[in-house]
This record gives C-alpha cells, structure tokens and sequence, in this order.
C-alpha cells in the first residue's frame, strides 16, 4: 500500500515537472511556401523540436506564389517567400525577414568534367533563346578565357570576414586560364513554369545584369519575364517548363545537353553539374556560402526588411545570383502563445544550429553581421 502511494505520489510529480517545464501549450506551426529554403527548413525540424521551446513545425514547400497567397487567406502560420511581397491584397500587418540565404545555381547535364563558366550575358542569351547551341562562340569565348579567383579571410560562420569599413578581406587573388571543348549539340532549356520567388530573382539578375539581352523586368512566372516568343515554333521542344526546383532538376537530370536554374543541392541528386558564374569583376565563381557572403555584403535593406541586391559589385568573389528568402510573419496574431511560436521558429533558423550545423551541408548561407541584426530586429516586431 505505502508503495503504491509513493508511486503514484512519483507520477503526480512526473507530470507536474512535465507541465511546468513546457509553455501553457505547445504548438505545431504550420507553414508554406518557397521551395527554395525547403531542405533547410526540414533539416532543422528535429533541432527546433528539440531546443526547449516546446514547439513543433511541418512546411509545405510549393512556391512563393502559393506562400503569399496563404498569407494573405492566412492559411497557416507562417509563409517562405523568395522575393518582396508587395501586392495590394497584403496584410498590413505582415512584415518580412530575410531567413534563409543562398545561391541560385545554374544547373547542366554536360558530359564534361571541366567547369562551366557564363557570363550573365550568356545566361541571359542561353534562358531567353538567342543561344541554342552548347559550342555558341559566347559559350566558347567564356570558357576559354582568364578568369580570377579570390581567396576571402573567412569569420566563424564561412562567411567573408569584414574589415573596419565593413568590406570583404581579400587575402589573395589567382589568375585561372581555362580550356573547354564544347558539343556541337542543341541547348535543352528547362525553366520553372509556376509562380515562383527563384524565377524572381533568376530573371531580375537577367535583366539587372545583361538588359541589352533581357529586357523585361523580373516576374514570378518566368514565361511572362521572358524577352520573345516563348511559344516560336523554335523553342517548342527546347525550352520546356516543370513546377517546382524538384520539378526542373528531375527534368534536367533525365535530358542530356540541358540547363536549368535551382538551389545547389539539388544537383547531386539528379546528376546535374554546377556552373560557375563570371561576376563583373571578371572573376569565375562558384556558387557557395563565401560568394554568396561577399555579394550580399553589398546588398541594401529598407525598414521592411526588403533588400535590394547590387548587381554591378565590383567586390571580386562576390556570387551574383545569392539570394534570400524572406519569413512572411504577423505583427498581430490573434493568439500569443502562436506569435512566440512562430517567433521561437524564426530565431532557431536564423541560429547557427540550423543556418550553419545544418545548412552547411545543403549548400545554404549563413546569416551573420549586419544583415543579422536586421533580420532579428524584424522578428522582434513578431506579435
């Protein structure tokens, strides 16, 4: 009998100590959005459980189209969005907060081992169509050439460390002479065909960087930013559409002489290989965390947390197609405990727990420096 009491004198104990230990309740946050931060966002799912904030989450990935149309139906808890959400049916009360950071790949299935190096010019012939073919004398000429290459003084997270006036620190700069024999084969382009933030930012850097080729401004919906007659009866066939990253790097990986544009991890999945891009400093580079440092250390943000990226840099190693992808949140959720969970959600994915421990692997960024502050700021205003 004096045992059974003290057991059950134990288990009323257990359970007190488990209540008090978590919030009043927890919370499974649902989200949606992005492809682009999706491989991050789930291989940080188990940390986040795990941190002590007593919450959970599960993610949709689709596109940004289909995040900010949830946010604006508030559908969910929190939205990913590649690029600035803007529309007129945007809550008042949603902000944004640059979450996730990485390159936007150009992707291949040549034989070839050599490196791919373009041009943004090339980029903008080869995706707008004026450049059908692999041995193109534009391809040639950016492929049998000089380039630089930078070697950065890197901080704690792999990022480019910065000197007092906050630019990147160059420790030293090598001249690569390059060869590539290119096929006399037909370019099989694969572009995403939903509403999409990479598509965004893929053609604002088109049309940014090389307008003579690309002229018409960025669009979600990459057929509706491209500069010709998508449907010409010389495209059909050529330039060919899949939804979602998945979608375009399955695609590629199953048409030889292809190209298409996704995050980096989808490469190795799909037997794809990795372009380097050739920035305007005339160095050939590789999109990862340092480059992607280095470009957005250029970059401007507003108060709403919209940045706005520099193109024409001159800063050497700097990766021209880094992006991020914003956290669409609400200065006014109707409950509290859900505003700290969403809260409690964004401070971990912004941790180098995540960011970095994970993220690392996957080929995404680190946050850090300025652009940190910022980001925490925003989710602060987070209520």
């Amino acid at each position: 009998m004096r045992i059974s009491k003290l057991a059950k004198v134990a288990s009323l104990a257990l359970a007190f100590g488990l209540v008090a230990g978590t919030p009043a309740y927890a919370v499974d946050l649902q989200g949606s959005g992005a492809s682009f931060p999706a491989l991050l966002i789930e291989g940080c799912k188990a940390g986040f459980a795990s941190s002590g904030s007593g919450h959970t989450y599960v993610y949709a990935s689709s596109s940004s189209g289909t995040g900010q149309s949830n946010s604006d139906k508030s559908i969910g808890d929190f939205w990913m969005s590649d690029g600035a959400y803007t529309a007129a049916t945007k809550r008042a009360s949603l902000i944004h907060v640059p979450l996730v950071a990485a390159p936007i790949a150009i992707l291949h299935n040549l034989p070839s081992k050599t490196t791919l190096s373009l041009s943004a010019a090339t980029v903008a012939g080869i995706f707008g169509g004026t450049i059908t073919r692999w041995n193109d004398p534009a391809i040639v000429a950016d492929n049998n050439r000089t380039t630089t290459k930078v070697f950065y003084k890197l901080d704690k997270n792999g990022n480019p460390a910065k000197d007092a006036k906050g630019n990147p620190v160059v420790l030293r700069t090598q001249n690569v002479t390059q060869r590539y024999t290119l096929p006399d084969k037909p370019i099989k382009v694969v572009y995403r065909s939903d509403s999409s933030g990479t598509s965004e930012n893929f053609t604002n850097y088109l049309n940014k960087s090389a307008s003579a080729v690309w002229p018409k401004a960025k669009n979600k919906v990459f057929k509706d930013a491209f500069p010709g007659n998508i449907n010409d009866t010389a495209n059909l066939g050529r330039v060919v559409g899949a939804a979602s990253s998945t979608g375009v790097a399955q695609l590629a990986g199953k048409t030889a002489y292809s190209i298409t544009y996704a995050e980096v991890n989808y490469a190795t999945a799909n037997n794809l290989k990795i372009a380097n891009l050739i920035n305007p400093a005339g160095s050939s580079v590789v999109p990862d965390s340092t480059g992607v440092g280095a470009f957005l250390a250029s970059a401007t943000q507003d108060a709403n947390g919209f940045l706005t990226y520099d193109y024409a840099t001159k800063e050497k190693g700097a990766y021209p197609l880094g992006i991020v992808s914003y956290l669409l949140a609400d200065t006014k959720y109707p409950d509290a405990t859900k505003a700290a969970a969403v809260k409690a959600f964004a401070n971990y994915i912004l941790s180098t727990k995540c960011s970095k421990d994970v993220g690392a692997a996957l080929g995404f960024s680190v946050i850090d420096g300025e652009l940190l502050k910022k980001s925490l700021a925003q989710v602060a205003k987070i209520g």
